[in-house]
């Protein structure tokens, strides 16, 4: 089904692969010969293709992190909106906060797109990168956006998701660096059987590569016979999900089809042919026979947990045992047991929720699909619902137009508002110890709405559309859409209404108006001063972690999200579901540096001015000299959404840096190094425990003679209150870039370009 080829591979014209590149041709002519290469060329600002400086054609955001970017911005200087940059309502819309502060969010939203020149996508309306799709991408373009899943590759649009800080540099006619990534081929063969769709090609892609780091930071091309006897929707279910699988970005060869969608959608001029030349050079490649791709699930607590339903029937008691397992460590001794071999009745395995949804789901053809499935079926009142989001207002309007609305209600399939909604976890939350299926981008814990925490548990599996439907329609008793007989599937043209956003979308873009007042709701507050790097650093852990730290452990999504707009509020929820102390060991380390600053010693913790007195005295200096902040320590940080608070919340709390053996992901790097958060990495074990103290001499020197590499001396602290040598920790801080080191320095983005404008350099 999935074959990995780990080496260079030089690709001829047909997709072959070539066993010599031309004579007098090289690895570094085959790379130009890309389409990921020409179009990053095209967006480079650096004359050097080996450390990358990109601008991009527009920006998108979310009102979860819009708001917070708008104040970074604002509070670095920024004057209007350089590229189109869209706003969008999609994501904590209905969150069950209460009061009025998503409202305020979405009035100040509409403020900035008035005074800057932005566009303003009203709450319902679309799925932010649904609206993307249908309005801004087109052939050899870039966008940045500040969600993970920004990938138009589909339309020939590279999207990279990154943290806010790096869509808040474009704002202000600032670059994107990055090493230029490898690339690799994704070679797409034969066709999808019937009832096979794109969420289950994705889920077999994210098991084949997430776990081995295949594709991580890379850029995933895709080509190949397979490419073009898919439709355009199709493409756009398997590109979106090419996040979850580590990869950077995508592109895809395009064709009459992608020209077709861009008429289609009123961006005609914006089609361009893409397709890599004969003796295209790839890092590797990935080659997909599409006509072996089954149906597919991915089990709790990740989409790369993924594996045909075919494999998890054979394999159900064991699959099972170890989900429930897993749980039970999530939720702890809260509440009763996490339980799920309930499910699995006489040989079957039952669900009791089933939601399709979202930039992956809520396409016309996969609920089209879910209507050809339900034909002729009802679901009833009994307890198993099958509900729908649509990603935008005019796939709901065409599903009216063309009575697929009307067959889903009388199947009873409801359909919802044009939101995230379940896939962000703020909607359709299932009971305690229930199991989703889901057609939506990610599975995590609590990601469905629950709270381990307060002893809530329940899990989802991600599943495409058409498995979802056939399960529904046998009652909930899992069912791969292969295993149905007689469903005939319709070919419908989907027919896309622009007037639905030329009445409804606010588009500022090239008119903003400097006199526009901004309303800011009682919620919504300014970032807080963060200290700048010091000479020395010692850091207090105030959490160590064994397994993978994700961006939703880090900042909780659901209602949580609502509080984004304040930082000392969201900042509350650091790792709330994994580790409730957290956030009061964290502020008791703030508190001693408040207490170092004011006094200039440490008088409230006999343990901590022990310490930093004879780490000063070592180091002949004074307590001024130093920095106190607390570190958090795990084996693999970041893994998940680009959510640039799972930075800012520590550094709101008193963080200056973490201790990891992997960052998952470059955005979550980049998220920690513009929020002034030393990125330690070490290929040593990890032994330090909470409460233990690191220091780091001539932090400050060291960044600024340009090298990455740091010694970090490890005090054991003891329940006595002692204090005990544990050795030395060899860490790197990888490769910082010169704009990367500055910005440590002077402690977070807003410090650096604060500076800029007040003429002073950081050093």
């Amino acid at each position: 089904m999935i074959r990995l080829t780990g080496h260079g591979v030089f690709l001829d014209s047909r997709f072959q692969v070539m066993d010599c590149p031309a004579d007098g041709e090289s690895v570094a002519d085959g790379r130009t010969r890309t389409m990921a290469y020409r179009i990053l060329k095209s967006h480079n600002q650096s004359g050097d293709m080996e450390n990358l400086q990109l601008k991009f054609d527009a920006l998108v955001s979310p009102d979860n992190n819009y708001v917070s970017i708008l104040q970074t911005a604002r509070a670095s200087g920024m004057e209007k909106f350089p590229v189109p940059y869209v706003l969008s309502n999609c994501h904590h819309t209905l969150c069950a906060v209460g009061g009025t502060i998503n409202e305020d969010d979405h009035v100040f939203g509409l403020g900035n797109a008035k005074k800057y020149g932005g566009i303003f996508v009203p709450p319902y309306r679309a799925v932010l990168h649904q609206y993307m799709r249908e309005m801004m991408a087109g052939c050899g373009c870039m966008i940045l956006g500040s969600d993970s899943h920004t990938r138009y590759g589909a339309l020939g649009t590279m999207g990279i998701g990154e943290g806010g800080g790096e869509v808040a540099k474009q704002l202000l006619g600032q670059a994107y660096a990055v090493s230029c990534p490898q690339v690799l081929a994704v070679k797409l063969t034969g066709r999808p059987r019937p009832g096979v769709g794109p969420q289950d090609v994705a889920l077999a892609l994210i098991g084949a590569t997430f776990k081995n780091q295949f594709n991580k930071n890379k850029i995933l091309e895709f080509v190949g016979q397979g490419v073009h006897d898919l439709t355009v929707e199709y493409r756009m279910g398997i590109d979106v999900m090419t996040t979850e699988s580590g990869a950077l970005s995508s592109i895809w060869c395009t064709d009459e089809k992608t020209e077709e969608y861009l008429a289609d959608h009123g961006r005609g001029d914006m089609y361009r042919k893409l397709r890599p030349e004969a003796g295209a050079y790839y890092d590797g490649m990935i080659e997909i026979d599409l006509s072996q791709v089954e149906c597919m699930i991915a089990l709790p607590f990740h989409p790369s947990n993924a594996m045909p339903i075919r494999e998890f029937k054979e394999r159900m008691q064991e699959l099972l045992k170890s989900v429930e397992e897993e749980g039970q460590k999530i939720k702890g001794q809260r509440g009763k047991p996490f339980s799920v071999m309930s499910h699995m009745r006489d040989g079957e395995f039952y669900v009791d929720q089933a939601l399709v949804s979202g930039c992956s789901g809520g396409l016309f053809e996969n609920i089209v699909a879910v209507a050809d499935i339900m034909k002729g079926f009802a679901i009833p009142g009994d307890g198993l619902n099958l509900g729908v989001n649509p990603a935008s207002m005019p796939v709901m309007a065409d599903l009216m137009a063309q009575g697929i609305a009307g067959e889903l209600a009388v199947a009873g399939v409801t359909l919802r508002p044009c939101i995230c909604g379940p896939c962000f976890g703020v909607t359709d939350v299932p009971a305690d110890n229930q199991i989703s299926i889901r057609h939506m981008t990610r599975n995590y814990p609590n990601r469905e709405g629950s709270k381990p925490g307060q002893g809530q548990m329940a899990a989802s599996c991600l599943m495409d559309a058409r498995s979802i439907a056939a399960t529904v329609r046998n009652g909930g008793r899992l069912t791969a859409a292969t295993e149905l007989e007689g469903v005939e599937y319709r070919n419908l043209r989907h027919h896309f209404d622009p007037v639905i956003y030329e009445k409804q979308v606010f588009d500022g873009w090239g008119k903003g108006d400097l006199s526009q007042e901004l309303v800011m709701g009682p919620n919504i507050a300014d970032w807080p001063e963060m200290a700048p790097l010091g000479r020395h650093l010692l850091l207090k852990v105030s959490g160590a972690y064994e397994g993978s730290i994700t961006t939703d452990e880090l900042t909780p999504s659901g209602e949580v999200s609502s509080f984004r707009s304040n930082p000392e509020k969201i900042a509350d929820y650091t790792m709330v579901s994994r580790d409730s102390k957290f956030v009061s060991r964290a502020k008791a380390v703030r508190t001693l540096e408040e207490e170092r600053q004011r006094e200039g010693r440490i008088a409230s913790d006999p343990q901590a001015s022990r310490v930093l007195q004879a780490l000063c005295d070592m180091a002949d200096c004074q307590a001024l000299d130093v920095r106190i902040g607390s570190l958090l320590v795990g084996e693999q940080i970041g893994d998940g959404s680009s959510r640039e608070q799972a930075a800012s919340s520590q550094k709101v709390l008193g963080g200056f840096g973490n201790l990891a053996r992997e960052y998952a992901t470059k955005r979550y790097r980049s998220n920690l190094i513009n929020w002034g958060i030393l990125p330690l990495r070490t290929e040593e074990p990890l032994a330090l425990r909470e409460g233990d103290y690191v220091w780091i001499q001539d932090v400050r020197r060291v960044i600024q003679a340009g090298e990455d590499r740091v010694e970090l001396e490890i005090l054991k602290c003891h329940e006595d209150g002692s204090v005990a040598e544990g050795g030395k920790l060899a860490c790197t801080m990888d490769s910082l870039t010169d704009e990367e080191r500055r910005i440590l320095l002077a402690g977070c983005l807003i410090n650096y370009y604060r500076e800029q404008q007040e003429g002073r350099r950081v050093e």
